[in-house]
């Protein structure tokens, strides 16, 4: 007779380690689950309330300056290097990971107005209020050596700001005209100029490397190419930029800080209209900066706040404050996409995690499954109400909750008294204008 046996292969269901999970076979059937979505919803809520809940931002802070803090300068090779320049023209530079300052030197007299290493970063330039550019090496002098500069340039004009070409031994200064510097000359390759005041900040494209662009007093955003004799474009905007930054992912959109408590991202082939208005501050945005991936960029502003945007997103996803804050004057995100650092009037930078609620240390590797689930849960039930709510909920301060009311019904009575004066006007008289349009006064080319 034959007897027909269950037979299973050890394979299937032993584990070979102590170490690893059992093994559980699972029949992903919609039909044998049909909780199932009940069950994720209710865990996609408890995931964003957990990420409120464990929302600590503020990492820690690092004093020692004497007075404000005017600007940062972020090391092309190491994470844990930052030079920062002072109001009394004080450099610091600071290894991070044991949050002390490793050299302080006076650099300049006046502000520090930009701080920027070498591509290879064996050197560091600095600009200041005395008209000079002064090099430094980046290694540490011997015990008993003073802090000398390899080189000093002085200047014919004021100079505001620096930027180092990614690449070559090339930088850029601002100020009353913008000039391009080899390091090895101590007189300008080029001199580009378009009939404006002052110039202070200047970025050079991180992408497309000859680009670069200027903010101006008058208003203005130049663009330039290094290869070129003259600058190659002008907007002239609303109310003053302060400080602009390129994306390091796309070569042709920048996204300039300006006065009007709005930030604009443009795309170069198209100057007219800005890609994108981010909204949110309630005063003068200061500084601006972009994270490593292109995605995202975080801004200081003088409302004493800083706040992370996402690049196609109007409204910020994140605010950081803290009531010791003052106005916020640099901003910079580190290299490896993990930290904020804010540099403030009142002498302190502040480091802060990019993502607020994540984990520091090591995570293991079933807790990068679980967080990377919970994220996928979050993104899938991301326009429910309640998940909604409770993610896009901040604690702000009350002089900047106070000061959005109050702009809010600005605008809101504008836009009542425009419709009126519309309504009691002939048809076509009063043309509807969009929002994007109006920040733009002309282009120049």
């Amino acid at each position: 007779m034959k007897v027909k046996m269950i037979s299973r292969n050890p394979d299937h269901y032993v584990r070979e380690t102590k170490l690893q999970n059992h093994r559980m076979p699972r029949n992903f059937d919609p039909e044998l689950h049909p909780m199932e979505t009940a069950r994720e919803y209710v865990r996609a809520l408890n995931a964003t309330k957990l990420e409120r809940v464990f929302a600590k931002p503020f990492v820690g802070n690092l004093s020692g300056h004497r007075d404000g803090v005017a600007c940062f300068g972020k090391h092309p090779k190491y994470l844990s290097t930052l030079a920062t320049g002072a109001y009394d023209g004080e450099i610091r530079i600071w290894d991070l990971a044991n949050r002390i300052s490793v050299r302080n030197f006076v650099a300049h007299d006046g502000f520090v107005r930009g701080i920027v290493y070498s591509s290879n970063g064996d050197r560091f330039f600095t600009v200041g209020d005395d008209k000079t550019i002064k090099v430094w090496n980046n290694a540490v002098p011997d015990l008993g050596e003073e802090e000398e500069p390899v080189n000093t340039i002085l200047s014919r004009t004021i100079l505001t700001d620096i930027s180092h070409h990614r690449n070559e031994q090339i930088y850029a200064t601002c100020g009353e005209v913008c000039a391009i510097w080899d390091e090895n000359r101590n007189d300008p390759l080029k001199t580009l100029k378009w009939g404006v005041d002052t110039l202070h900040s200047v970025a050079f494209n991180q992408v497309e490397t000859s680009l670069l662009s200027c903010c101006a007093s008058d208003r203005s955003i130049i663009l330039y190419d290094q290869r070129e004799a003259q600058p190659l474009r002008k907007i002239v905007l609303t109310m003053k930029s302060n400080k602009l930054a390129w994306n390091p992912m796309e070569a042709f959109n920048f996204t300039v800080a300006n006065e009007d408590c709005n930030l604009y991202t443009f795309d170069t082939r198209q100057l007219r209209n800005p890609l994108k208005i981010h909204f949110d501050h309630v005063s003068a945005v200061t500084d601006v900066d972009y994270s490593p991936t292109g995605k995202e960029f975080v801004t200081g502003s003088y409302d004493k706040t800083i706040r992370i945007y996402n690049v196609h997103q109007s409204h910020s996803r994140e605010i950081y404050h803290t009531k010791r804050m003052q106005h916020v004057v640099c901003i910079a995100w580190s290299l490896d996409n993990r930290y904020i650092f804010s540099g403030s009037d009142e002498m302190n930078i502040r480091m802060w995690k990019a993502n607020a609620s994540e984990k520091l240390g090591v995570i293991k590797p079933r807790e990068r499954v679980a967080f990377n689930y919970q994220e996928k849960l979050k993104e899938k039930f991301a326009a429910h109400p309640q998940i909604k709510r409770i993610a896009r909920h901040r604690q702000v301060p009350k002089h900047v909750l106070n000061a959005q009311r109050k702009m809010r019904a600005i605008k809101n009575k504008e836009k009542v008294k425009e419709a009126n004066v519309r309504k009691h006007s002939k048809p076509g008289k009063v043309p509807f204008v969009s929002e994007k349009k109006k920040p733009v006064l002309r282009e120049d080319v």
